[in-house]
């Protein structure tokens, strides 16, 4: 038994969510696993007929947990299951799904392989910040795609100094400055024109949002380096600054705060069918396999 204890965590917001939870359960129990199902999951789908467990006792008990939803519940989990090392499986049952990866009609096929030792593992690095006003800090968080600074409501531009390792590296004005890890190198980094980061290169992306000067372009940095991230100032019109970590946001920025991003000392492990490839998600998702349909297209 690969996995004697597997949680079932659901993005509980999903009114049909609680019929396919059941025959994964199911599923799961006729392998000879134990089911645990997340409170706010259990509690909302109604899927009470199982043990429900914090995020904290599923890191302490389970050996597996397996995320129904889409990215943004795969974000979540994530981040609360890194610190235990526990391995999460995504199955999509959202809308593009780079991360929860194997689609809800091929799951029993999928899990079944999976539990009988048949996938491929694959590790992911995370972000940890925290944002200081002078000595005092003010707000932490980890992120699994990305960290990203910008202005808020319909305020101006704002000014951000940045450090690397304590290395001057630029200013600039723009509506914003992502930091993103290579998962989040195919979210929001991607739909600014960020590059697409393979999971296994270890490092981080910059890239401004609407920079107000064009030679501002992504910039590709070593994942052991220390960001510092300074909001010298902000637009003066309605509205103000934020940062957002993940699907977490700090909405108080003021002028002279610091936000410090570097790598998070935990990892979080994805699991994956037998045969993934990132490149056959990226040619899915992205549409890289459509072909022209004549030659003056193509041109």
């Amino acid at each position: 038994m690969h996995f004697p204890i597997i949680a079932l965590v659901g993005r509980y917001q999903d009114s049909d969510l609680h019929a396919p939870l059941r025959a994964l359960a199911k599923l799961l129990v006729r392998e000879g696993s134990q089911v645990l199902v997340e409170a706010d999951t259990a509690r909302q789908t109604g899927v009470t007929e199982y043990p429900a467990a914090s995020f904290a006792e599923i890191g302490q008990q389970a050996s597996l947990a397996i995320v129904m939803g889409g990215d943004g519940t795969m974000l979540g989990a994530a981040r609360h299951l890194a610190p235990f090392d526990v391995p999460v499986v995504g199955i999509n049952h959202g809308r593009l799904g780079f991360i929860t990866d194997i689609p809800l009609q091929h799951s029993t096929e999928a899990l079944t392989d999976l539990l009988q030792g048949r996938y491929e593992t694959e590790t992911r690095m995370l972000l940890s910040a925290t944002v200081w006003r002078g000595t005092e800090q003010m707000f932490a968080a980890t992120a699994l795609n990305d960290v990203v600074l910008n202005r808020s409501g319909r305020g101006g531009m704002i000014e951000v100094r940045v450090e690397v390792n304590n290395t001057f590296m630029y200013s600039q004005r723009a509506d914003g400055l992502i930091v993103a890890t290579p998962t989040g190198s195919t979210a929001y980094a991607l739909s600014s024109a960020g590059p697409i980061l393979h999971p296994e290169v270890s490092a981080i992306v910059l890239v401004p949002v609407a920079p107000q000067t064009l030679s501002n372009r992504p910039i590709v940095i070593p994942a052991d380096g220390v960001l510092n991230m300074t909001l010298t100032a902000m637009g003066r019109s309605e509205g103000g600054a934020s940062v957002h970590f993940d699907m977490q946001t700090w909405s108080d920025l003021m002028p002279g705060d610091r936000i410090v991003v570097k790598r998070a000392p935990h990892n979080i492990r994805f699991l994956h069918p037998a045969g993934y490839s990132f490149f056959s998600t990226l040619r899915r998702k992205l549409d890289w396999n459509r072909m022209p349909r004549s030659g003056t297209e193509a041109e």
